[in-house]
């Protein structure tokens, strides 16, 4: 590779380095504790689980829990009631206003005996402050497509690192840490090591973030295509003054689409549908389909079929890189990697750091030279 060439690559390492380094080691140290999750809930009791149920027990109809909630909270809407994926619990979402952007209060219920187990805490504690960090900057949108921003120059980073880094240890062993040099070189083939060690997981963490952080753009754009055209006939027609069964809207579901379990009802008027269906989405049961969703529209004045198709491509694509961003779809093992790599990560930015304060004092000119020396 040419000297001119090589620059140009440098510049671009060390410019978008510098963008995001300070944003990237917020994100890796937030997404830390994000790994471990649930875990962390049960241990601070922020999550309760269901009690166990003999084998074979039925779910109550979720009829009885939303009319619970609905008696806790008497001002309020129900959102949505959604399934536990780990255990045998179903979370019913509520709030002032059925269009409301998010829930003000959730209630966990056991499936089996429909008794209210918890009123789980919204906006608050140590873990909310961590994930509005790690998601949004304590910014909504705005702060979500920031971060993607951010995102993207670190691939930019990642890339240009991983091209600098062939001539650079064209003449040294792979690993190579040159301990008899000065301090600046040994951080140096540190951080390369460490970077080009875990760029594979980098490249996955930061595309899977990037695409995380357009789930509102991309969900608006769903409901502003296909959603609008599975409604137009209900276009302009006044609301509901009474819904049918929440539970008869989930056994048409379950018809249309044999093989898969609901995941997720929203109520009419929120944001997931409109003021006369409910929205069941249901999920496969093996470790790939149930990560996926399929919107099954009911009539919420009949309990008829109104429409069912696949999410399109996009939405597929956040639905599959939400659990791969954050190692949640292979158990303990799988979280405890990457947190492992979570940790290196946080090294090659914090080293990527000292070599950005220690080359103060030297050219650019006289790092390609290095690179060139090891290169000839």
């Amino acid at each position: 590779m040419s000297t001119k060439a090589l620059k140009a690559w440098y510049r671009v390492h060390k410019w978008t380095s510098l963008v995001c380094t300070l944003f990237l080691l917020l994100l890796c140290l937030t997404g830390l504790p994000l790994i471990f999750t649930e875990e962390i809930d049960i241990w601070t009791g922020a999550t309760v689980e269901p009690s166990e149920a003999a084998p074979g027990t039925p779910f109550v109809s979720i009829d009885r829990l939303v009319e619970d909630a609905s008696r806790r909270r008497p001002g309020d809407k129900v959102l949505y009631v959604s399934r536990d994926p780990d255990a045998p619990a179903w979370f019913v979402g509520m709030a002032k206003t059925a269009d409301a952007r998010g829930p003000t209060a959730i209630f966990k219920y056991d499936a089996h005996t429909g008794a209210m187990i918890h009123d789980v805490p919204q906006r608050q504690g140590l873990m909310f402050i961590i994930r509005a960090l790690h998601v949004d900057l304590f910014a909504g949108l705005p702060g979500t497509l920031f971060i993607g921003a951010v995102g993207l120059c670190f691939l930019a980073s990642m890339m240009s690192g991983i091209v600098l880094y062939a001539p650079f240890m064209r003449k040294l062993t792979f690993g190579t840490v040159r301990a008899a040099k000065a301090p600046r070189a040994r951080w140096l083939d540190l951080h390369n090591l460490l970077g080009i060690a875990t760029a594979a997981w980098l490249l996955v963490v930061a595309v899977t973030g990037v695409i995380n952080t357009l789930t509102l753009p991309l969900l608006g754009l769903w409901q502003g295509t296909e959603l609008a055209d599975m409604t137009m006939a209900w276009r302009g027609k006044p609301p509901l003054s009474a819904l049918s069964s929440a539970q008869r809207a989930t056994d048409t579901a379950r018809q249309a689409a044999p093989g898969m379990d609901v995941a997720f009802v929203a109520f009419p008027g929120s944001l997931f549908t409109t003021s006369h269906h409910y929205m069941v989405f249901m999920r496969g049961d093996t470790a790939l389909t149930s990560r996926l969703l399929k919107p099954v529209m009911v009539d919420a004045e009949t309990g008829a079929l109104t429409d069912s198709r696949t999410l399109p491509w996009y939405l597929t694509a956040i639905l599959l890189s939400q659990p791969l961003h954050f190692g949640d779809y292979g158990g303990m093992p799988l979280k405890i990697l990457w947190a492992l790599f979570d940790l290196v990560a946080i090294g090659v930015l914090g080293s990527g750091l000292y070599l950005w304060f220690a080359r103060r004092r030297t050219s650019v000119e006289s790092h390609i030279a290095e690179m060139e020396g090891l290169a000839s």
